[in-house]
């Protein structure tokens, strides 16, 4: 990292006083920061939308761009370009930014701000800060923007009862606090070190997940063929074909009455299907416990460790394995393995999520049945392969977990550092 960063080598600054509560040492001298309005500083301007847009959407290439939400990672800091175009005729009644722009939308998502690096032309969805003064550094404002006191901000004042929206006015007043610019490009160029940190923590973590997804298309045989593409060397013999419900005990799950305190003052884990994790088998957020007697008194039953808990309504195809004995809702359906290995069958679904998605049935809540997953046929192999499968896809895991931790630890420093590097509102003296 280009900046040096550590808590140890800033200096503390008066709460009361317009400072942060960290400030670089070369500038603890440089007395208190400045605050005026957004509008003091910079054009704030909401986009317009040609109608019908389907009329002026283009697919030549001299055409001008058009953003639209979908077009940006909104993890990303910069736009760097559009799906679609629009002809120039649609200038009258849209409007144009220029690249060091600042965009948010105004609804839904809104008050995150984007950088633009292209010129496009953007919709009444985006409200556009340009012409930035030459004494407020463009970057500055980007993180003045992302931290919680100025998105907490847009969040009190946005307007509307259900979907609600910000407008220009909103943006024009928000409160900027600043000091001298090279402060604040000190400030930019040590956030951007760690936005750049990052997002190569953040690359290296989809690397490993598109290794592991290229490995299992490998590892389990292909739609219509009886063997993988790869195998371990020692293992030569042909993989069988069975229903799932000659491998093990199926069986399912239920919800004891909520409205029934007493249900849930216990010790025994009760998993719903918003605690098991997309392709993470061994990963569940359980935080509702209940007691023997809700048990007995609901459809729900104890489901022995080491089973398969196949989530079979409301997020169909996710699944996990349950290191400790557990209950679930109605929503899963449960697999106690008999005569397969528990981590391959979680792999092998995963690696067939599509085939087990498609089980689906229904029209507002789609899900599969008991009887379903009892007719699913699974192919196999030996018990060793079936070990040494798992083993390699659990240490990918593993890899994945960590990296993941890694780039969590990452954000939430972010989070920390920005909320000591500008001042907080109500620390700001009146």
């Amino acid at each position: 990292m280009s900046n040096n960063v550590d808590a140890t080598n800033m200096i503390q600054a008066t709460q009361r006083e317009l400072k942060p509560r960290l400030r670089f040492p070369e500038f603890q001298d440089a007395g208190e920061w400045e605050e005026k309005r957004l509008d003091d500083f910079a054009t704030i301007v909401r986009g317009g939308s040609p109608r019908p847009i389907d009329e002026y959407v283009t697919n030549d290439t001299n055409g001008l761009n058009w953003l639209k939400i979908g077009d940006i990672d909104k993890e990303s800091k910069f736009v760097t370009s559009t799906q679609e175009k629009v002809i120039p005729a649609a200038l009258t009644k849209t409007r144009v930014v220029n690249p060091g722009d600042l965009i948010l939308s105004n609804s839904m998502s809104f008050g995150r701000p984007y950088i633009l690096k292209i010129q496009t032309c953007i919709h009444d969805g985006w409200i556009a800060v340009s012409e930035i003064n030459k004494s407020l550094d463009r970057d500055y404002l980007y993180y003045l923007m992302m931290t919680s006191d100025c998105q907490t901000y847009f969040s009190d004042n946005a307007a509307g009862s259900g979907v609600q929206n910000l407008n220009a006015e909103i943006i024009k007043l928000l409160p900027v606090s600043y000091p001298h610019k090279k402060e604040q490009q000190k400030i930019a160029d040590c956030l951007s070190s760690i936005d750049e940190l990052i997002t190569a923590q953040t690359q290296k973590l989809v690397t490993l997940k598109t290794h592991k997804k290229g490995l299992m298309q490998q590892l389990f045989p292909a739609e219509g063929e009886t063997l993988p593409k790869l195998r371990f060397p020692e293992f030569r013999d042909d993989w069988v074909i069975a229903k799932l419900g000659e491998l093990g005990k199926l069986s399912g799950g239920g919800t004891p009455d909520k409205s029934v305190a007493e249900y849930w003052q216990g010790d025994i884990p009760w998993v719903s299907s918003s605690d098991v994790f997309e392709d993470d088998i061994y990963t569940m957020s359980v935080t509702r416990f209940i007691n023997e007697k809700s048990i007995s008194e609901s459809a729900t039953k104890i489901v022995p460790k080491g089973s398969v808990l196949f989530v079979s309504r409301v997020g169909t195809g996710k699944l996990a394995v349950n290191n400790i004995d557990v209950c679930t809702s109605q929503d899963f359906t449960n697999f106690l393995p008999k005569k397969i290995y528990n981590y391959f069958l979680g792999y092998f679904f995963i690696a067939n999520k599509s085939a087990l998605i498609s089980l689906g049935q229904g029209t507002s809540i789609k899900g599969f049945s008991k009887g379903d997953l009892e007719q699913f046929e699974v192919s196999f192999p030996s018990s060793l392969e079936q070990k040494k499968i798992a083993d390699c896809l659990s240490s990918i895991d593993e890899l994945i977990t960590a990296q993941t931790h890694k780039l969590a630890t990452l954000k939430t420093h972010k989070k920390a550092l920005m909320q000591q590097l500008f001042p907080a509102f109500d620390e700001v003296q009146r």
